[in-house]
């Protein structure tokens, strides 16, 4: 997609089509912008309703004090035209007149491609169609016809400064040789060429390029036209990210500036299909269809309208671990806000991607995904923030003589960040229960001697899960035997589906720094009533002493 359109409005109106018009719907706007264009005058004011409604059958709400001048206008109606049929993805085969290509009118009027590019911008009509799998850029024979009539003297004009002569094509081929043997590359001598002998660049390196073409065994940059490898793309790419330009890029590796963005452009296009966009589905971002919509879902966080708590920190935590707790905790509708809007700009992104064009990617396109990329990150950031304080407060329950508290919290801020990564908003669930339970399931398989705290597995009316007194004096097998329970007791909690674990947990205490809750405060966090959970909570255990039998696991005070 273009970004040089001169007014906003018009850019916009382009990004709503694009977006949100069916194909008919833009087929015929593109035929409407065009024929628009044959009636404007450049010293003309029009304002944006009138070009709107010219356009799209509708007269618009914005912009109702929008004036813009005929030239102006006709610049940005020709991106429009272009941009919109880009969107169609209309195959050639299905255009019921012929279409010319960018080499075919050359050949057509013998001038140079980029005098077609004048043309383009001096009223030529380009549209963008599909060419064999390919998007490019076409012209409909009537557009063709419509410019030559409108502009004979200019399209003669054209065609005779582009003729060589036999002699000023030799002269070219003997100087453009004489430079390369002196170590010139091609872009270099294109450009000290072009000024000598009073020629655009485009003519100078078409000739080049067809000599070489025609006379491969005395051509004159025999071994600096081919295709690059694979690891001086990434050179350059990398050089060109660190802020080298492209014209220094160009000298050094003996290329033109083209193609040196076009290398850029595809290495762009391959580090975006390498970024991490999975997203956790949600039906209602298919329904999310206008701007207003998406603004509601990527808009900033809702306030939170109680006074914040202050928070009592850990003792002995080191600065950097205690200004952890400088950044408020999210209330559920903050939590839920986030997480939305996280999984939608990944989405989105995704989306985009799948239409991107690995051979002939789009900048603009490129831009947008990358952009969605980053705010994706960092709303997972401002999560991953507000909850860091978990990681530190389960962590200080599990250190013990033979592990590192900082690799522990280390540790847990990797399970925290698959955790947000993972975690469905849309059931409905707290996020810090989810997260506690990822951080302990991942302490369980790595910490040796982990599970070996008190007895904290407890039913509201028996020691469910817990410790008996253990008489030997071997601390090792103490703790040994703990994990061993402990262990169970994780194997068979994964018996459960997620609302059961998340009433198990919330009931019996089994997140870290968490206290056991009543049936009415577990039903208003999951917005059922105390007696519905009741009955889930009957429905699990009755699953748990099952896989206890099954496990062959003993559990103190349940038959």
């Amino acid at each position: 997609m273009h970004n040089s359109y001169i007014h906003s409005a018009i850019r916009e109106l382009r990004d709503q089509q694009v977006r949100f018009a069916p194909r008919e719907r833009k087929l015929e706007q593109v035929d409407r912008a065009e024929q628009l264009l044959l009636e404007l005058e450049d010293s003309r004011i029009y304002t944006y309703e009138y070009l709107c409604y010219r356009v799209t059958t509708y007269r618009p709400e914005a912009y109702p004090d929008v004036r813009m001048r005929g030239d102006e206008v006709a610049h940005d109606l020709r991106l429009f035209v272009e941009d919109v049929s880009d969107s169609a993805d209309l195959p050639v085969e299905e255009v019921p007149e012929p279409v010319l290509t960018v080499e075919e009118l050359s050949r057509r009027f013998q001038v140079s491609t980029k005098t077609i590019s004048r043309w383009r911008q001096q009223g030529l009509v380009s549209r963008r169609f599909v060419f064999e799998g390919r998007k490019r850029v076409g012209f409909l024979e009537s557009s063709v016809d419509r410019f030559v009539r409108d502009n004979g003297e200019r399209v003669r004009r054209g065609a005779q400064f582009s003729q060589l002569t036999v002699d000023e094509r030799d002269k070219i081929i003997d100087f453009a040789r004489r430079m390369a043997e002196r170590g010139g590359c091609p872009a270099d001598v294109t450009k000290r060429l072009a000024t000598k002998m009073g020629r655009s660049v485009e003519t100078i390196r078409y000739t080049l390029k067809q000599f070489d073409r025609d006379h491969p065994d005395s051509a004159i940059f025999p071994d600096r036209t081919g295709p690059l490898r694979e690891d001086t793309k990434r050179k350059i790419y990398r050089k060109y990210r660190r802020g080298e330009s492209v014209e220094s890029l160009a000298k050094a590796f003996c290329r033109t500036k083209t193609s040196i963005y076009r290398i850029i452009g595809e290495m762009r296009a391959k580090r975006i299909m390498e970024l991490p966009l999975d997203y956790v589905p949600n039906d209602r971002f298919r329904l999310v269809r206008t701007e207003k919509q998406e603004r509601e879902v990527c808009g900033p966080m809702p306030r939170n309208e109680e006074p914040v708590k202050k928070t009592r920190l850990p003792s002995g935590l080191p600065p950097y671990l205690a200004s952890l707790y400088e950044v408020p905790l999210l209330t559920r509708e903050q939590e839920g806000h986030l997480f939305r809007k996280m999984n939608y700009l990944k989405y989105r992104a995704s989306k985009l991607r799948e239409t991107l064009d690995l051979a002939h990617p789009k900048s603009a396109l490129m831009d947008q995904i990358e952009r969605l990329h980053d705010q994706a990150v960092a709303t997972k950031n401002e999560i991953i923030s507000a909850n860091l304080r978990l990681v530190v407060s389960i962590a200080k329950r599990h250190v013990g003589q033979s592990e590192n508290f900082f690799e522990l919290v280390s540790d847990g801020n990797m399970s925290l960040i698959r955790a947000v990564e993972k975690f469905d908003f849309a059931r409905g669930n707290k996020f810090s229960t989810y997260a506690s339970w990822a951080i302990m399931k991942n302490y369980a398989r790595t910490i040796p001697d982990e599970l070996r705290h008190r007895d904290r597995f407890r039913t509201s009316n028996s020691e469910m899960f817990g410790t008996t007194e253990d008489s030997r004096s071997d601390q090792y097998e103490q703790e040994s035997s703990q994990l061993q329970r402990e262990s169970q007791v994780v194997r068979i909690l994964d018996r459960l589906d997620e609302r059961e674990q998340q009433i198990i947990i919330s009931r019996f205490g089994l997140a870290r720094g968490e206290e056991p809750q009543t049936l009415k405060e577990v039903g208003a966090a999951m917005g059922v009533t105390k007696e519905r959970v009741r009955q889930i909570e009957a429905r699990a255990l009755n699953k748990l002493r099952k896989a206890a039998q099954e496990e062959r696991i003993e559990i103190p005070g349940v038959d």
